[in-house]
């Protein structure tokens, strides 16, 4: 017996855990053999506040003092580059993003490769990359620390309501809890119906990934991460490479990802014409999956259903910059307290909006 189950051990399940480790008994539930297996650990994991919906935005800006004080992020800097036909795209780009426009001459002073065939480009000194594994592993111990535990290799088989809560069968064990937490990523909705609650009609989009040697042999430290307008493809430096993704959004079904050769090749060329170093063969590829809700929001709180279900799902690509608030969300939810986001940033996130 324990207070609350909390299924999946990405970002999402693990800041939730440790949030409530503080004040009930926890148990985390991660199907695979290590946590941050999927999507947690794949990410490309940048921190900038204006970067998502608005209410990921109020998420955004409700964490940065927690990352802070974890240590877990680092100077890295933002661009966004475009040639003359992307002109309307980079428009809107830096507006929504609030970048400042910088001269060429400026560009290539932050990336020197950058091809002639770029003529705009776009700048923002305050973003910052994450530490994912330490983020990850400071959770792990603040969760144990609490008396809560982490279980690794535990796949949920059944889950069924009893008139003691929620009883959860994982291979030959049983737990049983009167609330649980869903933050299973890509299947979410599986572990709803499991339950036997409603999907939302969360749907995995599929992004691949490729990590090129560092271009022409350049010091990448100080490096921003590069984006295409609309984000058409990305670059980001990586320990001493480069990380190059086509930015796909293909819907998939819930899997361990991996990437599409020709969608990546395409990605690679997108990078490659704005830059003057040959595409090498990449040094490794993968993919994850960013799982978004219909309207592309986190989904936050109590099942209408049944209010001890809750939802920590739809985190999309920005579960890791999202996650110290969405958890202490999902705390607070559990606890029954007054939302530190606010009530209406609350409301927004709540999985009742998809039943109005």
């Amino acid at each position: 017996m324990t207070d609350v189950i909390v299924i999946g051990g990405g970002v999402a399940g693990l800041s939730a855990a440790a949030a409530l480790s503080e004040t009930v008994k926890v148990t985390l539930l991660e199907r695979e053999k290590q946590t941050g297996y999927h999507s947690s650990g794949r990410s490309a994991a940048l921190f900038e506040e204006n970067y998502g919906k608005p209410t990921t935005r109020a998420l955004n800006r409700a964490s940065r003092e927690a990352h802070a004080a974890l240590g877990v992020l680092s100077p890295r800097g933002l661009m966004i580059v475009a040639q003359d036909h992307e002109a309307d795209q980079f428009s809107a780009d830096i507006l929504d993003m609030n970048l400042s426009e910088i001269s060429m001459d400026d560009a290539r002073a932050l990336v020197p490769i950058l091809s002639s065939a770029i003529t705009r480009a776009a700048h923002f000194d305050g973003a910052q990359d994450i530490d994912t594994d330490l983020l990850m592993q400071t959770w792990i111990k603040q969760i144990r620390a609490n008396g809560g535990t982490v279980q690794t290799g535990a796949e949920v088989s059944q889950i069924t309501k009893t008139s003691a809560g929620w009883r959860m069968e994982i291979g030959g064990d049983v737990l049983t809890a009167p609330v649980i937490v869903n933050a299973a990523g890509a299947w979410a909705d599986q572990i709803a119906q499991i339950a036997g609650i409603a999907p939302l009609g969360l749907t995995p989009l599929r992004r691949s990934m490729a990590r090129l040697a560092a271009p022409g042999g350049h010091d990448l430290r100080h490096w921003p991460m590069i984006f295409g307008p609309g984000e058409s493809w990305y670059a980001k430096p990586d320990a001493g490479a480069l990380l190059v993704s086509p930015a796909e959004e293909d819907p998939v079904a819930p899997m361990d990802a991996w990437p599409d050769d020709m969608v990546l090749a395409e990605g690679l060329a997108r990078y490659q014409d704005a830059v003057t170093v040959e595409v090498t063969r990449p040094i490794a590829t993968w993919a994850g999956l960013r799982t978004f809700a219909p309207d592309r929001s986190l989904v936050l709180g109590r099942d209408t259903a049944d209010p001890s279900f809750i939802w920590c799902a739809g985190q999309g690509g920005y579960g890791v910059q999202s996650s110290p608030a969405a958890g202490q969300h999902i705390a607070d939810v559990v606890a029954e307290r007054t939302p530190a986001i606010g009530a209406e940033v609350a409301a927004q996130l709540s999985p009742a909006r998809f039943s109005r």
